[in-house]
């Protein structure tokens, strides 16, 4: 039997450009027939882009992905392929499909067996599964083609495939990311190489998609559950490997280690800040800076995103600002290359309380004043939104949105949430991860107390209990549905418990009027959590 070059296309593809992924694949069918490759397979649903949703239904949207993957397959000669595509039969029922493309032939096409219907996927909603597990022959091997969540399951169309004499296993793949999601992804596919005596070939997709990023990471197991390959994170790749399928304990080569853990999670938080605000046709942001920790990293994250000189930043300081805080902002641009712009919002605010006054006499200041601050901020943005066509950041992080600790039209106003989906703690961990690499954020934002400088003295632990108690219950209650007093029972206080549960919960409808954001967490607010905004249930 003779050995099989097998390529992995890693690409970026965009939900709806159907002539633009097309043109890619075309592009990186040349480059590997270029290196001599045998077989290449792209990611899931590659002329569509992944996750289309309710793009699926377009009746033309379903008959333009057929017209461009017969285009590919003309485009075959001298080569075989593995290409994500959206099947329909003759009721116009659809299928989430793998096409299997050999010298301008195509050869078959497997539809996904399992359809995720969990988290962030509704496949189901779109998709009937498939029910049969084809084998191909390439280049002397056969092969089985398979789509994402088929492998996941121990008994599914891997071993089908394997059972029926195919040696090497071709997934393809949209995974969405999270925080230590590639390491269960290798641990599972080794196990499946493994457990079949198979080579397992893993495409994934990479690139940001509204609040998804794809990360990338194909790999390549041998039949001994060795991982052979790795692509790169984060970035589109061409992976190449030749495999013997006579060889079924290939010495594994040395490798590169994955990023660590926390240059992984900022990493995902700079491509999906990139390609949302890219792919949505912006160039530059504008973010309001207020010298606070979460303002800072999110004007860090977008400058790496898509270069200083795109982005802009405001700081917009009221009679409770402190010099500190300016001071800092001004450093933080300096350090990072940035435009900062000074805006007050002094005579604006006071103008605003003399407005008031007759109608607030007799009440005491408090939330209604510190908000119109918020407010007025959220204003001078949007303004420079419209003026210039930038988009705008917002810079607010989990723990806040969790709570409700945020003004609605005011700093909760704007086109995407950067940090939406990172719990405040982290926030402060990847500030020092981003440090590590060149000392921008000024030390002094990551050791002041947090505050919002709303009024006098003003610290976020006046409202909140402190960061470093508050996220282990959030991520309990929020990320593991775990109750009250499964929450007390890990050692925490009854009474704050239950006031953090009944902020997180009053708070839904604030969340559903907030931007998307980057998703890093196993459960985001908005794809993954989905609660009724009207809800009498309480869990205590």
């Amino acid at each position: 039997m003779t050995n099989l070059r097998a390529a992995l296309a890693q690409i970026n593809t965009t939900v709806g450009d159907l002539r633009g992924n097309t043109a890619k694949t075309l592009d990186y069918i040349d480059r590997a027939r270029a290196h001599g490759a045998h077989l290449l397979a792209f990611p899931e649903l590659t002329i569509t882009g992944y996750p289309p949703e309710d793009l699926l239904y377009k009746p033309h949207l379903i008959a333009e992905n057929r017209t461009c993957l017969d285009h590919i397959i003309r485009h075959s000669q001298g080569i075989a392929l593995v290409v994500g595509f959206v099947d329909s039969d003759d009721h116009g029922r659809l299928f989430n499909s793998a096409a299997v493309i050999h010298d301008r032939r195509l050869l078959g096409v497997h539809h996904k067996v399992h359809l995720p219907n969990y988290g962030v996927f509704d496949e189901k909603r779109y998709f009937l599964p498939g029910a049969d597990s084809p084998v191909f022959q390439i280049n002397d091997t056969l092969i089985g083609a398979n789509v994402c969540e088929d492998i996941w399951f121990q008994s599914g169309p891997t071993n089908l495939q394997a059972s029926a004499g195919a040696r090497v296993i071709m997934n393809i793949n949209g995974s969405p990311y999270h925080r230590g999601k590639g390491r269960e992804r290798e641990e599972m596919l080794s196990a499946r190489a493994r457990d079949n005596a198979v080579y397992v070939c893993y495409t994934n997709l990479v690139g940001g998609q509204d609040e998804l990023v794809f990360d990338g990471g194909s790999c390549v197991f041998s039949p001994s559950g060795d991982l052979l390959a790795r692509g790169k994170q984060f970035d589109e790749d061409l992976l190449l490997i030749d495999i013997d399928p006579d060889l079924p304990h290939p010495t594994p080569p040395p490798l590169p280690d994955p990023f660590p853990d926390l240059e992984e999670v900022y990493e995902a938080l700079v491509i999906g800040t990139r390609d949302y605000v890219r792919k949505n046709g912006f160039k530059k942001v504008v973010i309001g800076l207020s010298g606070g920790i979460d303002s800072t990293l999110t004007a860090a994250i977008a400058a790496d995103a898509l270069g200083p000189q795109n982005v802009v930043v405001v700081t917009m300081p009221s009679r409770y600002s402190s010099e500190g805080s300016i001071a800092d902002s001004q450093i933080l641009a300096n350090n990072l290359g940035i435009e900062l712009w000074n805006i007050t919002i002094e005579d604006m605010f006071q103008s605003s309380l003399d407005s008031l006054a007759p109608h607030f006499a007799g009440t005491q200041s408090g939330i209604a004043e510190e908000n119109l601050q918020a407010r007025m901020r959220g204003i001078l943005l949007m303004a420079i939104s419209n003026k210039f066509g930038w988009l705008v950041l917002t810079t607010g992080n989990k723990s806040e949105m969790a709570m409700g600790y945020g003004t609605l039209y005011g700093d909760m106003a704007g086109g995407f949430a950067v940090i939406k989906d990172v719990p405040k703690v982290l926030v402060y961990r990847l500030a020092e991860t981003r440090n590590a690499r060149s000392p921008v954020i000024p030390q002094t934002v990551i050791d002041k107390p947090p505050s919002a400088e709303l009024r006098p003295d003003q610290k976020d632990t006046d409202s909140l209990p402190p960061y470093d108690i508050l996220d282990p219950v959030l991520e309990a209650y929020v990320e593991q549905d775990k109750s009250l007093t499964e929450i007390v029972d890990m050692g925490f206080d009854k009474e704050m418990v239950q006031r953090v549960i009944k902020a997180v919960d009053r708070n839904e409808y604030k969340r559903r009027q907030a931007a998307p954001g980057v998703k890093i967490t196993p459960r985001n607010f908005g794809r993954d959590r989905r609660m009724p905004i009207v809800n009498h249930y309480r869990g205590f």
